[in-house]
Parts: C-alpha cells; sequence; structure tokens
C-alpha cells in the first residue's frame, strides 16, 4: 500500500487516486475572480491636495496614495476590459435582438440568461487581470469608496464605452434592420423608469461589493453571485426599463440605432444606484479583526 504524502508544511494527505485529473485552482493559492485587495483604499487626506509638494508625485492626496499592485500593466488591464465589456454588450444586447427578429424566441427568461451568462464567463475569464469592472458607474462607485484609484478611471471608462460602441455595431452589422430591439427604452413614466434603474443597480452593487471587498464573503464564487443578480434584476425591470444597469449596455446601443430616448436616464440613476449601493455595503459589513487583517489574501478586484 502507498504510503500518504507530506505537503510543505508537514501535513499528511492522502496519496492521489489513479486518474484523477489535478485540480484547476489548489487550496495553497487559491484565486478569486473578481475580488480586488479586500481593503479600502490607505486614509488619507483627499482635499485639500498638499499644495507645498515638491511634485504631483509626491503630494499626499487620493489620486497617488494608492498602493495598486504593478505585475500588471494599465495597457494590459485596458486590454482586458475592452475585450470583457465587448462580450458583454454583445451577449446582453443580442438577446433582445433575435427576441424582436424571431417573434419572441428568446423570451424574457433567454434575454436576463443572456446578460448573466455574459457577465459570469467575462468575469471568470478576466476578473483577474482587469478586475471585470464592464461599467462606468461600478467603477466610479469603486473609485469613490478607495476600492480603485482614480487616476486609472478615465482609461477604464474609455475602453468600457468604446467596446459597447464597437459590439453595437458588429450587432447591427450581424442583424441589421432589427438593432431597435437592443437599445433600451422605458416602456413606462421616466420617473419609475428611473427608480427601477436605481433600485437593481442598487441591488447589483451591494452584491459586487460584498463578493469583491469583503474577505468573509465567498470570493470565488463572484461570478456566479453577479452573474444571477443581473439575471433576478432583468426579470424584474427587463419589461418596464429594459434593465440596463450599465450607461454603456444603454449608449452603445443607442448610437448605433441612432435612438437616444431617455438617455439621461441610463446614465444618472445607475451611477447614482451604484454609489448608493457599493457604499450600503461598505456602512453594514461586519468589522475585521486584526488576525483576519494580517492574514490578509491579495485578490484581483485592486489592479
Amino acid at each position: 500500500m502507498a504510503e500518504a504524502e507530506g505537503d510543505n508544511n508537514g501535513r499528511v494527505s492522502a496519496p492521489a487516486t489513479p486518474g484523477t485529473p489535478t485540480p484547476l485552482f489548489s487550496s495553497s493559492a487559491r484565486v478569486d475572480s473578481l475580488s480586488y485587495d479586500r481593503k479600502s483604499m490607505p486614509r488619507c487626506k483627499c482635499l485639500p491636495v498638499t499644495v507645498n509638494a515638491p511634485s504631483w508625485a509626491h503630494s499626499h492626496n487620493c489620486f497617488t496614495d494608492f498602493t495598486a499592485s504593478s505585475d500588471i500593466s494599465l495597457a494590459r488591464k485596458i486590454g482586458a476590459e475592452f475585450v470583457g465589456t465587448f462580450i458583454l454588450i454583445f451577449g446582453a444586447t443580442a438577446g433582445p435582438i433575435v427576441n424582436e427578429k424571431y417573434n419572441g424566441a428568446e423570451t424574457l427568461i433567454g434575454n436576463a440568461a443572456c446578460a448573466g451568462l455574459a457577465v459570469m464567463i467575462v468575469i471568470l475569464s478576466t476578473g483577474h487581470i482587469s478586475g471585470a469592472h464592464l461599467n462606468p458607474s461600478l467603477t466610479i462607485a469603486f473609485a469613490a469608496l478607495r476600492h480603485f484609484p482614480w487616476t486609472q478611471v478615465p482609461a477604464y471608462v474609455a475602453a468600457q464605452v468604446s467596446a459597447s460602441i464597437c459590439a453595437s455595431y458588429a450587432l447591427k452589422g450581424a442583424f441589421h434592420p432589427f438593432m431597435s430591439g437592443g437599445v433600451t427604452v422605458p416602456s413606462v413614466s421616466h420617473g419609475q423608469a428611473f427608480a427601477l434603474e436605481f433600485i437593481i443597480t442598487f441591488n447589483l452593487l451591494f452584491v459586487v461589493t460584498a463578493v469583491a471587498t469583503d474577505t468573509r464573503a465567498v470570493g470565488e464564487l463572484a461570478g456566479i453571485a453577479v452573474g444571477a443578480t443581473v439575471m433576478l434584476n432583468i426579470l424584474i425591470a427587463g419589461p418596464s426599463s429594459g434593465a440596463s444597469m450599465n450607461p454603456v449596455r444603454t449608449l452603445g446601443p443607442a448610437v448605433a440605432a441612432g435612438n437616444y430616448k431617455a438617455l439621461w436616464i441610463y446614465f444618472v440613476a445607475p451611477t447614482l444606484g451604484a454609489l448608493v449601493g457599493a457604499g450600503t455595503y461598505t456602512a453594514v459589513k461586519l468589522p475585521e479583526t486584526s488576525a483576519e487583517l494580517a492574514a490578509r489574501e491579495v485578490r484581483s478586484f485592486r489592479r
């Protein structure tokens, strides 16, 4: 009989069964796909910026006092964010377009599944590179709560906007003239649509902030948790407001279809909902003990 093997810490483990595949992630090096280093940015004097500092690089403010990892270049992060947002917008917008072209073949559940699955696969595939924001409202909310550096916000938003427009024109070329089905426009009053977009984005960012910034949350399931939240929100608000939750989910298809109806709702409501949702979880989450802070793992959301 084969003897048990020991690991580097002297613990004894059972021998592997012949033919058993090697696990994708070993227990000694756990990787979370949608979470940053789960701590807030270092406390700093955001305003006013130190006037007498010798240079911008040495001034003490929230734009420079950020200990982000340097192992991944900003260009690589932006590339991953562009591809991830392209996949999301293409998948989430294609569902309603196919639904329109083929007389309801997708149904509301199909539309929700297209968006939720797109979010899930992008988080699992690019979260460790760029953090898989995919949403300007999320990027702004995380920067406001010091989970992300403000200096990288413009580059992330530019990548998200350009990817949304590219994906929308790709859909227009593939499904013309049915592009109007992918545009999010309210079928209720503007006030009702604003309230729905605010609430469902609040729901989304509450969940994202939990799995991305709290060490007690199950970060390995972040993609599933966030994708399921997107599906739930679309089932709730899809027929009424389109369940955008994301300014670029609305902007790209609106540009490609030339339909800018009530565009302001999908810019303002998701951003406010994101700020309140992320802030609410930050306010209610359990405080960390000194032992937990010392044993904190490095996560991917802070890139």
